[in-house]
Order: C-alpha cells, then sequence, then structure tokens
C-alpha cells in the first residue's frame, strides 16, 4: 500500500469534517463564535482501478470557522446570509482523485490524472429530524474541467458520550470528470485496454459516524461508508470493482 501524506484532508467522503468537529460541542453554542481545532486522522480506502492497491493517508486535520468563513481540510466556504434553517456558501474544495502510471497495472502507458480545484455553492438544511446538504461545484483547475453536484441527508443521535450520525447520498458526475479520471484516449488504448469515452454518472454512498467525547475538548472518530460506482465509472475498463468501501479514524482538540 503506497501512503499518501497530506497537509489537510476531510475525513469522510460525504460528511465534511466541520459536522464531525461539532458534534463535540454544546448543543447550545454560539454559531458565530470563532472555533478552532487541530488534529490527526488514518484513513484507508479501496480503489476502483484494476489490480490497485488501496489508498492509505495520514491525514493532519486543521479546523477554522467563525461567523464569515470555514475551513476544514481542504475546503473553504464563505459563508452568505442565511434564510431561516438554510444556510448558503461560496466553496472551494481540493479534489485528490487520479492516478499515476504506476499505480497499477492496467494503468501502465497511460498520461497521469491530477486532481483538482473545484469551485461552486453549498447548501445546509438543518431540520430537527435531519440535515440535508448539497453541493454544486466545478472544477476550475484547468484538468477535468468536469462539474459535479452532491446531496447527503444525516440524521445525528445522541447516546452519552457516543454521538452516531448515518447518511445516505449521491454524487452526479458529469461527461468531462467521467472521462478525464476514467476514460481512455485512441493514443492510450491497448488490446486489453480498448479506447473508452466517459459519460455522466451517478454514484451511491452510505456512511456512518461515530464520535466519542473523550474530554470536554476531545473528540475520538470513526466513520464507515462506502459507495457504489454508477455505470459511466464501471464500464470502464480501467475499472475492477462496482463498490469502493473506506474507513477514517481521527482525533481531534477543540481549543
Amino acid at each position: 500500500m503506497k501512503p499518501l501524506i497530506c497537509l489537510a484532508a476531510v475525513l469522510g467522503l460525504a460528511t465534511p469534517l466541520h459536522a464531525a468537529f461539532a458534534q463535540g460541542m454544546p448543543e447550545n453554542r454560539d454559531p458565530n463564535a470563532t472555533q478552532w481545532g487541530l488534529g490527526l486522522g488514518v484513513g484507508v480506502e479501496n480503489r476502483a482501478y484494476e489490480g490497485a492497491d488501496r489508498k492509505v493517508r495520514a491525514l493532519p486535520i486543521l479546523f477554522f470557522e467563525n461567523r464569515y468563513v470555514r475551513f476544514a481540510g481542504l475546503g473553504l466556504d464563505l459563508k452568505l446570509p442565511e434564510v431561516g434553517p438554510v444556510s448558503f456558501a461560496l466553496s472551494t474544495r481540493y479534489q485528490g482523485d487520479g492516478y499515476e502510471s504506476g499505480d497499477a497495472p492496467i494503468l501502465a502507458g497511460m498520461a497521469d490524472r491530477k486532481g483538482g480545484v473545484l469551485l461552486g455553492g453549498s447548501m445546509r438544511w438543518h431540520a430537527p429530524e435531519f440535515d440535508l446538504q448539497a453541493e454544486l461545484l466545478r472544477d476550475v483547475s484547468g484538468h477535468s474541467e468536469g462539474l459535479q453536484a452532491k446531496l447527503m441527508l444525516t440524521r445525528e443521535f445522541r447516546a452519552g458520550r457516543f454521538m452516531f450520525t448515518p447518511g445516505v447520498g449521491a454524487t452526479w458526475l458529469d461527461k468531462k470528470q467521467v472521462d478525464y479520471y476514467y476514460g481512455v484516449t485512441a493514443e492510450e488504448a491497448l488490446a486489453n485496454r480498448p479506447q473508452y469515452d466517459g459519460k455522466g454518472t451517478v454514484n451511491l454512498d452510505l456512511n456512518l459516524r461515530t464520535s466519542y467525547l473523550l474530554a470536554p475538548h476531545q473528540i475520538l472518530t470513526l466513520d464507515l461508508g462506502g459507495t457504489h460506482l454508477g455505470s459511466g465509472i464501471t464500464d470502464s475498463p480501467l475499472v475492477g470493482r462496482d463498490n469502493i468501501a473506506r474507513a477514517r479514524f481521527g482525533y481531534l482538540y477543540r481549543f
């Protein structure tokens, strides 16, 4: 397995780091107060590419939030005015997808694919029974230039020092996004790797985040989840699995 050491990363694919961070705070906290914290996480995730090793990451974590901005991992939100229980933000994210040709035998001779910088908008509807989160983002880094939309429904349950947050969601990826990461150009095609033009698709996500309040300022989190890849991805000759499993463990300290 090939470790990828990042300056910061998000705990959980579909649930942002600030949600896990906020779980350890009092329910009557001032949402406009400045909050920040540091932590460390470790994540393991399967990769879709045929023959690719699991991806292992050590994840230093930095979190900061006030009434104007929120920074969590590699995501930055510029907060916009709220409308009742619905909050809005201008958002930017770093997308850590991509590969090098040496990552798996099926990728030998392929041009490297790089991660992208995503820019767009996000919203969160906080209701007593659930949270509904949505994002619409475009790659502005000049790599895939693709568009993606995410929708995630979560609900929090508290039991003493434990907090459980199951979630279900879906991510739509447009043709450009899929083609960049899973397509095969005519120049890259081989007998066992025919040309493939990606097409738009929808991935389905399941996630369960468990948090434990170790002390008033210390939180342990365990994220378990899986993604069912859409046919636009699984039809690619580069892909060897339909489902991606992941596990992430983290420690957060609130100042």
